[in-house]
This record gives structure tokens, C-alpha cells and sequence, in this order.
């Protein structure tokens, strides 16, 4: 799914000029059959949005396959600023900054013995 600002019925004191109207009001991206990220742009009308690297975005898996899938999606054009792989804490989990900008972080949990 995909709407736009200014595909919103009208609101009262909620105006947008024609850049800001494109902007994405809501999106969702089904990543997997359990799995759906979502997300929006930033409004105007609720206060102004500073750029820049203040935020990772996180997603855990149900897989060590899916783990690389998305992994290598998200670093494809990007930068990975921490290869993939098994880590210290019982994880397999990487870091990458997409083709936009957008940091990630993906984490598959092993499950937990005994």
C-alpha cells in the first residue's frame, strides 16, 4: 500500500503545497509472509524533521537465509558497515546504509540451547 499526503480527505488547518502533497503519508512493504515494515515521510504540519544519521532502522528475521536475503538487498548500491555474520551474542547480524542513505541493522537470533 502506498498513499500520499495529498490523497487525504481535508483537514482543517492542514494545508500542503504541491512537494509536500507527493510526500508518503503511509507505505507498507511486506518483506515476508510474517514480516511487514512501514513507514511515512515527514509532515510539515507536525513540526520539522532534521536530516541526517540520527536514526537505524532494525528488522530480526525467522532465518539465517532470510537474514541474507535482506541483508544483501539492503547493501546492494549502499555501503555495509558490518559484514554479515555470527556474532558473540548467539546472532547472525549485520550493518549496512542503503543506496538512500537509511542505516540497517539485521538480526537473525539462533535458537537458544537447552
Amino acid at each position: 500500500m502506498l498513499s500520499k499526503f495529498k490523497d487525504m480527505p481535508p483537514i482543517p488547518g492542514h494545508t500542503f503545497d504541491e512537494e509536500q502533497g507527493e510526500r508518503v503519508m503511509h507505505v507498507s512493504l511486506p518483506i515476508s509472509k510474517e514480516t511487514v515494515l512501514m513507514g511515512s515521510d515527514s509532515n510539515p504540519n507536525m513540526g520539522v524533521a532534521q536530516m541526517g544519521q540520527h536514526i537505524s532502522l532494525s528488522i530480526s528475521v525467522d532465518s539465517k537465509e532470510e537474514a541474507t536475503r535482506i541483508f544483501n538487498g539492503l547493501a546492494a548500491g549502499g555501503q555495509v558497515t558490518m559484514p554479515i555474520a555470527d556474532m558473540f551474542w548467539g546472532a547472525y547480524f549485520g550493518m549496512a546504509t542503503d543506496k538512500f542513505g537509511f542505516a540497517w541493522m539485521v538480526n537473525y537470533d539462533y535458537p537458544k540451547q537447552g
